[in-house]
């Protein structure tokens, strides 16, 4: 089953994964200095993750795609794992697309 996955940092900070069905890190937020600043995040790629507009499809330094989901304002919630091939990112795009309405929180930030 998908689940957003949330963390805390060394540095004291929370973030969180989205992992798809298989357990495979699909998407990683940005830092949050509060856990309820982590959850608002997920509950931001629950809105924005369906629309497309809000993935900007980017190249790495090293020349590999990946993503980035942006929120309405524009501000970065999130980005994805290189990839080996433009398919093989838009494929990491659209298990996003299906995980992230239905993904469950597992909190191991307590």
């Amino acid at each position: 089953m998908a689940k957003y996955v949330i963390k805390k940092s060394t540095d004291g900070q929370f973030y969180f994964t989205l992992r798809a069905d298989n357990g495979e890190k699909i998407l990683t937020s940005e830092m949050y200095k509060t856990k309820a600043g982590a959850l608002d995040g997920i509950q931001s790629v629950m809105t924005n993750s369906p629309d497309d507009a809000r993935y900007e499809r980017k190249i790495s330094k090293a020349g590999k795609p990946y993503f980035v989901l942006k929120a309405a304002n524009r501000e970065v919630i999130g980005s994805g794992e290189e990839y080996s091939s433009e398919a093989a990112r838009e494929n990491g795009i659209a298990a996003v697309k299906a995980a992230g309405l239905i993904a469950e929180t597992d909190d191991q930030a307590k």
